[in-house]
Protein backbone atom coordinates (compact mmCIF):
# COMPACT_ATOMS: atom_id res chain seq x y z
CA UNK A 1 0.00 0.00 0.00
CA UNK A 2 1.53 3.15 -1.00
CA UNK A 3 0.54 5.78 1.53
CA UNK A 4 1.32 10.04 1.26
CA UNK A 5 1.67 11.90 4.38
CA UNK A 6 0.22 15.63 3.46
CA UNK A 7 1.93 17.73 6.11
CA UNK A 8 4.37 15.85 8.21
CA UNK A 9 5.45 19.47 9.65
CA UNK A 10 2.38 19.76 12.26
CA UNK A 11 3.76 16.85 14.00
CA UNK A 12 7.11 18.92 14.35
CA UNK A 13 10.81 17.73 13.84
CA UNK A 14 11.76 15.82 16.60
CA UNK A 15 8.93 12.57 16.43
CA UNK A 16 9.83 9.43 14.54
CA UNK A 17 7.84 8.45 11.54
CA UNK A 18 9.04 5.02 11.89
CA UNK A 19 5.74 3.26 12.89
CA UNK A 20 3.82 4.79 9.58
CA UNK A 21 6.84 3.56 7.20
CA UNK A 22 6.50 0.51 8.62
CA UNK A 23 2.76 0.06 8.21
CA UNK A 24 2.93 0.61 4.66
CA UNK A 25 5.11 -0.64 1.48
CA UNK A 26 5.51 3.00 0.48
CA UNK A 27 5.61 6.21 2.56
CA UNK A 28 5.91 9.55 0.82
CA UNK A 29 6.06 12.47 3.30
CA UNK A 30 5.33 16.29 2.66
CA UNK A 31 5.91 18.94 5.45
CA UNK A 32 3.18 21.55 3.68
CA UNK A 33 0.26 20.85 1.38
CA UNK A 34 -1.76 23.62 0.20
CA UNK A 35 -5.57 22.58 -0.86
CA UNK A 36 -4.91 22.35 -4.55
CA UNK A 37 -1.94 20.30 -4.36
CA UNK A 38 -3.46 17.55 -2.85
CA UNK A 39 -4.79 15.52 -5.88
CA UNK A 40 -1.73 15.16 -7.44
CA UNK A 41 -0.07 14.44 -4.60
CA UNK A 42 -2.01 12.10 -4.00
CA UNK A 43 -2.32 10.33 -7.16
CA UNK A 44 -2.21 6.86 -7.41
CA UNK A 45 -1.51 6.32 -3.48
CA UNK A 46 -4.00 4.34 -1.17
CA UNK A 47 -4.20 5.47 1.48
CA UNK A 48 -4.24 9.35 2.59
CA UNK A 49 -2.55 10.79 6.26
CA UNK A 50 -3.33 14.51 7.06
CA UNK A 51 -4.09 16.43 10.33
CA UNK A 52 -5.17 19.76 9.20
CA UNK A 53 -5.29 19.61 5.12
CA UNK A 54 -8.92 19.27 3.70
CA UNK A 55 -9.65 17.03 1.81
CA UNK A 56 -13.12 17.97 -0.38
CA UNK A 57 -15.46 16.41 -2.22
CA UNK A 58 -13.70 17.39 -5.59
CA UNK A 59 -10.30 16.28 -4.37
CA UNK A 60 -11.91 12.63 -3.21
CA UNK A 61 -13.49 12.21 -6.68
CA UNK A 62 -10.46 12.75 -8.09
CA UNK A 63 -8.53 9.92 -6.63
CA UNK A 64 -10.27 6.58 -7.81
CA UNK A 65 -7.32 4.76 -5.97
CA UNK A 66 -7.53 6.41 -2.61
CA UNK A 67 -9.46 3.37 -0.08
CA UNK A 68 -8.10 5.29 3.38
CA UNK A 69 -8.16 8.68 5.20
CA UNK A 70 -6.02 8.46 8.23
CA UNK A 71 -6.94 11.81 10.28
CA UNK A 72 -3.93 12.64 12.79
CA UNK A 73 -6.77 14.25 15.13
CA UNK A 74 -9.78 13.64 16.63
CA UNK A 75 -11.67 16.27 14.65
CA UNK A 76 -12.74 14.95 10.90
CA UNK A 77 -14.47 18.27 9.58
CA UNK A 78 -11.05 18.56 7.43
CA UNK A 79 -12.47 15.67 5.60
CA UNK A 80 -16.06 15.79 3.23
CA UNK A 81 -17.02 12.57 4.90
CA UNK A 82 -20.45 12.20 3.33
CA UNK A 83 -18.30 12.17 -0.07
CA UNK A 84 -15.76 9.63 1.22
CA UNK A 85 -18.35 7.49 2.46
CA UNK A 86 -20.09 7.90 -1.29
CA UNK A 87 -17.06 6.63 -2.65
CA UNK A 88 -16.00 3.72 -0.41
CA UNK A 89 -13.19 5.49 1.36
CA UNK A 90 -12.73 4.79 4.93
CA UNK A 91 -11.74 7.69 7.24
CA UNK A 92 -10.29 6.72 10.23
CA UNK A 93 -9.68 9.55 12.95
CA UNK A 94 -7.54 8.95 16.57
CA UNK A 95 -8.37 9.97 20.17
CA UNK A 96 -6.84 10.17 23.26
CA UNK A 97 -3.87 10.89 22.04
CA UNK A 98 -2.92 13.50 24.17
CA UNK A 99 -5.24 13.68 27.35
CA UNK A 100 -2.25 14.45 29.47
CA UNK A 101 -0.96 17.13 27.49
CA UNK A 102 -4.51 18.66 26.69
CA UNK A 103 -5.30 18.36 30.68
CA UNK A 104 -2.23 20.08 31.62
CA UNK A 105 -2.45 22.80 29.37
CA UNK A 106 -6.55 23.39 30.44
CA UNK A 107 -5.17 23.82 34.44
CA UNK A 108 -2.28 25.80 33.37
CA UNK A 109 -5.24 28.43 32.22
CA UNK A 110 -7.72 27.76 34.94
CA UNK A 111 -4.83 28.57 37.00
CA UNK A 112 -3.32 31.59 35.54
CA UNK A 113 -6.62 33.35 35.55
CA UNK A 114 -7.64 32.41 38.77
CA UNK A 115 -4.36 34.09 39.68
CA UNK A 116 -5.12 37.16 37.95
CA UNK A 117 -1.16 36.45 36.16
CA UNK A 118 -2.29 38.24 32.81
CA UNK A 119 -3.25 41.39 34.77
CA UNK A 120 0.04 40.98 37.20
CA UNK A 121 2.65 39.99 34.76
CA UNK A 122 1.62 43.60 33.01
CA UNK A 123 1.69 45.70 36.61
CA UNK A 124 5.55 44.41 37.43
CA UNK A 125 6.56 44.85 33.76
CA UNK A 126 4.94 48.88 34.04
CA UNK A 127 6.72 48.98 37.37
CA UNK A 128 3.73 49.96 39.46
CA UNK A 129 5.09 46.87 42.19
CA UNK A 130 8.44 49.05 42.27
CA UNK A 131 7.03 51.93 43.01
CA UNK A 132 4.26 50.18 45.41
CA UNK A 133 3.81 51.93 49.01
CA UNK A 134 3.43 48.46 50.14
CA UNK A 135 5.52 45.00 49.69
CA UNK A 136 2.97 43.53 47.87
CA UNK A 137 0.44 44.41 44.86
CA UNK A 138 -3.18 43.33 45.38
CA UNK A 139 -4.76 45.31 42.47
CA UNK A 140 -6.51 42.18 41.25
CA UNK A 141 -9.00 40.01 43.36
CA UNK A 142 -7.68 36.38 42.60
CA UNK A 143 -9.66 33.25 43.12
CA UNK A 144 -8.70 30.58 45.22
CA UNK A 145 -10.30 27.32 43.40
CA UNK A 146 -10.66 25.25 46.70
CA UNK A 147 -14.53 24.47 46.82
CA UNK A 148 -15.29 26.52 43.72
CA UNK A 149 -17.69 24.85 41.06
CA UNK A 150 -16.03 23.46 37.78
CA UNK A 151 -18.66 22.94 34.88
CA UNK A 152 -16.96 21.15 32.37
CA UNK A 153 -18.49 20.31 28.50
CA UNK A 154 -17.51 17.04 27.34
CA UNK A 155 -17.47 13.66 29.53
CA UNK A 156 -14.72 11.93 27.64
CA UNK A 157 -11.59 10.93 28.87
CA UNK A 158 -10.18 14.72 28.42
CA UNK A 159 -13.35 16.02 29.81
CA UNK A 160 -12.75 13.62 33.38
CA UNK A 161 -8.86 13.59 33.27
CA UNK A 162 -9.66 17.43 34.03
CA UNK A 163 -12.26 17.21 36.26
CA UNK A 164 -9.42 14.38 37.90
CA UNK A 165 -6.79 17.51 37.88
CA UNK A 166 -9.23 19.55 39.39
CA UNK A 167 -10.24 17.73 42.40
CA UNK A 168 -6.83 18.35 43.36
CA UNK A 169 -7.45 21.66 44.39
CA UNK A 170 -10.51 20.42 45.96
CA UNK A 171 -13.25 21.84 43.30
CA UNK A 172 -16.41 20.60 42.84
CA UNK A 173 -17.55 19.14 39.41
CA UNK A 174 -20.18 18.96 37.59
CA UNK A 175 -20.48 17.48 33.78
CA UNK A 176 -23.27 18.90 32.34
CA UNK A 177 -25.79 17.84 29.62
CA UNK A 178 -24.28 16.72 25.80
CA UNK A 179 -25.73 19.70 23.91
CA UNK A 180 -28.29 19.13 21.37
CA UNK A 181 -29.73 15.73 23.85
CA UNK A 182 -30.65 17.41 26.78
CA UNK A 183 -33.99 15.87 26.28
CA UNK A 184 -32.55 12.30 26.34
CA UNK A 185 -29.67 13.35 29.11
CA UNK A 186 -30.11 12.71 32.69
CA UNK A 187 -27.34 15.65 33.48
CA UNK A 188 -28.17 18.77 33.93
CA UNK A 189 -28.44 21.29 31.14
CA UNK A 190 -25.45 23.27 30.71
CA UNK A 191 -27.81 26.69 30.71
CA UNK A 192 -29.08 25.72 33.90
CA UNK A 193 -25.54 25.00 35.43
CA UNK A 194 -23.94 28.41 34.28
CA UNK A 195 -25.09 30.82 36.87
CA UNK A 196 -23.57 28.44 39.46
CA UNK A 197 -20.23 28.11 38.12
CA UNK A 198 -17.18 29.53 38.63
CA UNK A 199 -14.95 27.89 35.90
CA UNK A 200 -17.02 26.36 33.12
CA UNK A 201 -14.16 24.21 30.89
CA UNK A 202 -14.99 23.13 27.20
CA UNK A 203 -13.82 19.74 25.94
CA UNK A 204 -16.42 18.54 23.15
CA UNK A 205 -16.66 18.78 19.18
CA UNK A 206 -17.97 21.57 17.58
CA UNK A 207 -20.84 20.72 15.36
CA UNK A 208 -24.54 21.80 14.64
CA UNK A 209 -25.12 22.06 18.55
CA UNK A 210 -21.89 23.75 19.95
CA UNK A 211 -21.28 26.37 17.53
CA UNK A 212 -21.54 29.53 20.02
CA UNK A 213 -22.49 27.20 22.35
CA UNK A 214 -21.09 29.82 24.62
CA UNK A 215 -23.07 32.91 23.68
CA UNK A 216 -23.85 36.30 24.66
CA UNK A 217 -27.84 34.68 26.78
CA UNK A 218 -25.48 32.16 28.44
CA UNK A 219 -22.43 35.07 29.10
CA UNK A 220 -24.80 37.28 30.92
CA UNK A 221 -26.27 34.41 33.26
CA UNK A 222 -22.38 33.59 34.74
CA UNK A 223 -21.27 35.14 38.28
CA UNK A 224 -18.95 38.29 36.82
CA UNK A 225 -16.16 36.18 38.38
CA UNK A 226 -16.39 33.21 36.04
CA UNK A 227 -13.44 31.92 34.15
CA UNK A 228 -13.85 30.15 30.69
CA UNK A 229 -11.33 28.02 29.41
CA UNK A 230 -11.66 26.99 25.55
CA UNK A 231 -9.25 23.80 24.78
CA UNK A 232 -11.96 22.34 22.33
CA UNK A 233 -12.82 23.88 18.80
CA UNK A 234 -13.00 27.83 18.70
CA UNK A 235 -16.40 28.50 17.20
CA UNK A 236 -18.12 27.04 20.19
CA UNK A 237 -17.03 30.15 22.25
CA UNK A 238 -18.95 33.31 20.54
CA UNK A 239 -15.46 35.29 21.00
CA UNK A 240 -16.82 39.09 20.49
CA UNK A 241 -19.58 38.29 22.78
CA UNK A 242 -16.95 36.90 25.49
CA UNK A 243 -14.41 39.63 24.64
CA UNK A 244 -17.37 42.69 25.36
CA UNK A 245 -18.55 40.38 28.42
CA UNK A 246 -14.52 40.67 29.49
CA UNK A 247 -14.11 44.46 29.42
CA UNK A 248 -17.35 45.17 30.55
CA UNK A 249 -16.35 43.15 34.39
CA UNK A 250 -19.32 40.17 33.31
CA UNK A 251 -16.60 37.90 33.23
CA UNK A 252 -13.99 36.99 35.86
CA UNK A 253 -11.41 35.70 32.94
CA UNK A 254 -11.30 34.21 29.72
CA UNK A 255 -8.53 31.21 28.39
CA UNK A 256 -8.63 30.17 24.70
CA UNK A 257 -6.47 27.35 22.87
CA UNK A 258 -8.41 27.52 19.57
CA UNK A 259 -10.05 30.27 17.58
CA UNK A 260 -12.25 29.55 14.28
CA UNK A 261 -9.52 30.29 11.48
CA UNK A 262 -5.92 28.47 12.37
CA UNK A 263 -3.49 30.31 12.10
CA UNK A 264 -5.33 33.18 12.51
CA UNK A 265 -3.98 35.08 9.48
CA UNK A 266 -6.50 37.81 9.09
CA UNK A 267 -6.34 38.35 12.47
CA UNK A 268 -8.91 37.99 15.57
CA UNK A 269 -10.53 39.90 17.90
CA UNK A 270 -8.88 38.54 21.00
CA UNK A 271 -5.51 38.65 19.55
CA UNK A 272 -6.20 42.35 19.39
CA UNK A 273 -6.87 42.53 22.63
CA UNK A 274 -4.02 40.98 24.02
CA UNK A 275 -2.12 44.22 24.91
CA UNK A 276 -5.09 45.89 26.83
CA UNK A 277 -4.87 45.29 30.75
CA UNK A 278 -7.84 42.29 30.44
CA UNK A 279 -7.54 39.14 32.62
CA UNK A 280 -7.21 36.84 28.83
CA UNK A 281 -4.86 34.54 27.53
CA UNK A 282 -4.41 33.26 24.07
CA UNK A 283 -2.37 30.11 23.23
CA UNK A 284 -1.85 29.00 19.48
CA UNK A 285 -3.37 25.92 19.84
CA UNK A 286 -0.48 24.06 21.64
CA UNK A 287 -2.68 22.06 24.55
CA UNK A 288 -1.66 18.80 22.45
CA UNK A 289 1.99 19.51 21.67
CA UNK A 290 4.17 17.10 24.26
CA UNK A 291 6.37 15.25 22.49
CA UNK A 292 5.13 12.20 24.29
CA UNK A 293 1.52 12.80 22.65
CA UNK A 294 3.10 13.70 19.30
CA UNK A 295 4.61 10.47 19.37
CA UNK A 296 1.58 8.70 20.28
CA UNK A 297 -0.18 10.35 17.54
CA UNK A 298 2.25 8.52 15.43
CA UNK A 299 1.74 5.11 16.76
CA UNK A 300 -1.87 5.47 16.57
CA UNK A 301 -2.15 6.58 13.18
CA UNK A 302 0.23 3.53 11.94
CA UNK A 303 -2.30 1.57 13.89
CA UNK A 304 -4.99 2.79 11.40
CA UNK A 305 -2.91 2.08 8.26
CA UNK A 306 -2.10 -1.29 9.13
CA UNK A 307 -6.05 -1.79 9.73
CA UNK A 308 -6.22 -1.13 5.78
Amino acid sequence: MKAVLLDAASLGDDVDLAPMVAAVDELVIHQHTDTDQCAARLSGAQAAITNKVILNADTLAALPDLRLVCVMATGTNNIDTDAAARLGITVRNITAYGTASVAQHTLMLILALANRLPLYQQDVSAGRWQQSAAFCLMTHQTLQLANKHLVIVGEGELGKRVAQLAGAFGMKVSFCARPGNEARDRRTTLAALAPTADVISLHCPLNEHTRHLINQTLLENLKTHALLINCARGGIVDDVAALAALRQGRLGGLGVDVLPQEPPTDGHVLLSALQDRLNLIVTPHNAWITPEARQTVVEMTAANLRQA
